[in-house]
């Protein structure tokens, strides 16, 4: 395989915070061109037209600043030919779009990996997603017999390899004059798998940290930073505090907080075979972060899509479902669980409607069922069951 010659690029789904002050910034600090596949016209030409943004890193010790350039932005629903060339050259293809996004990106990137020359180093394929193994499931929507001839399959890892991986850094909502600048903050942790570079190097990206396992990195993070922060955000919301960092001033869901993460710290270390202390260091590594009053974040923000924050594979069902497994302490997790099931009906939240209505639907089994993707043989689902009829009971009463 030919290392291309050209300049190194990068195509990034997703102009979002997170696309432009984490991955793009990476990307740029690591001389590659970014090539931002946008659906947003508005952000499009946007970008186009300014040719830096900047990049604001807040923290206990102060703020810093970096200028990001060398960019590029195209519209991936009316451009998608100039976008599938972008794609058929680039050494990278990133995305952090949300994980129900992803099968909307799979045929374009299908089509530019499926024009790619074997001569070239195949594309190293990235999902920067909160989700557990998002790379892997991009990879089954491109390799589907609806974007990927079968028979292209064979020799498929010359064109392109797929690479799972874990980002952890709070990006809040951003001030409404701020343009194309983003302010987050400074902690940042990128860890991405390496096996499937094992022939040829990885990709040349400073800061990411490349390891050969990476299920305890990304379970530790989703359930600590996720759920730390998802916890604090829906029992600030019942208890009507307006950001996270206001809910964590109350000592009462700090201590909610506290006992969902002493839950998940007794799946992590159990099944990861992290020592108790390094866990609890990193924990309240966490919970500072959270608390960083520079990041002051709403918590209807934080608390949006309860439906995906509630399913099988997350946050609080996902360490629950385990630990119930194996008669384990769950009960703070059902708590903030339960909270997830009263944010209903919360005004700029698509999914907090379809919550509402479908908890006003059904039967507490099928909620159980539709929303957490668990099933009556699940040691979980007759705590959630109940958890359910409680919200129902009090949403009837009011």
């Amino acid at each position: 395989m030919m290392e291309r010659n050209a300049p190194k690029k990068a195509v990034h789904f997703g102009a979002g915070n997170i696309g432009r002050g984490f991955v793009a910034c990476f990307l740029h600090n690591s001389g590659y061109e970014v090539i931002f596949a946008e659906v947003n016209e508005a952000t499009v030409s946007k970008l186009n037209a300014q040719k830096s943004y900047r990049v604001i890193e807040v923290g206990a010790d102060g703020t810093s600043e970096s200028t990001i350039t060398n960019y590029r932005a195209i519209n991936s629903s009316t451009h998608e030919a100039e976008l599938v060339q972008e794609i058929a050259t680039a050494d990278i293809v990133t995305c952090s779009v949300g994980p129900n996004i992803l099968k909307f990106l799979a045929p374009v990137i299908a089509k530019g990996i499926d024009a790619r020359s074997t001569d070239l180093s195949p594309v190293a394929v990235i999902a920067c997603e909160n989700a557990i193994g998002a790379t892997d499931t991009l990879a089954e929507f491109i390799k589907s017999p609806q974007n990927t001839d079968p028979d292209r399959l064979a020799d498929y890892d010359k064109r392109a390899r797929f690479a799972n991986s874990a980002i952890d850094r709070i990006v809040p909502a951003q001030d409404p004059d701020a343009g194309l600048d983003v302010r987050l903050e400074k902690f940042y942790e990128w860890v991405v798998e390496s096996t499937p570079f094992e022939d040829h190097s990885p990709p040349d990206i400073k800061g990411i940290n490349w390891v050969t396992n990476l299920q305890p990195f990304i379970e530790r993070k989703l359930y600590t930073v996720n759920t730390g922060h998802a916890t604090a955000a829906y029992h600030g919301y019942i208890r009507r505090k307006s950001t996270v960092y206001d809910a964590l001033q109350d000592r009462e869901i700090q201590d909610e907080v506290r006992k969902a993460l002493a839950n998940t710290a007794d799946l992590i270390t159990q099944k990861h075979g992290i020592p108790q202390v390094e866990q609890q260091a990193y924990v309240d590594k966490i919970v500072r972060r959270i608390s960083n009053p520079h990041l002051e974040d709403a918590v209807e923000r934080v608390g949006r899509a309860p439906l995906r924050k509630l399913s099988r594979k997350e946050r609080f069902i996902g360490p629950a479902a385990e630990l119930a497994e194996h008669g384990k302490d769950c009960g703070a997790l059902l708590d903030a669980a339960e909270m997830a099931f009263r944010f209903q009906n919360v005004e700029g939240d698509d999914e907090s409607f379809q919550l509402a209505e479908i908890m006003e639907k059904n039967e507490p089994e099928d909620v159980v069922k539709q929303v957490c993707g668990l099933q009556p043989q699940d040691k979980l689902f007759p705590a959630v069951v109940d958890v359910v009829k409680r919200v129902q009971a009090d949403t009837k009463s009011e």
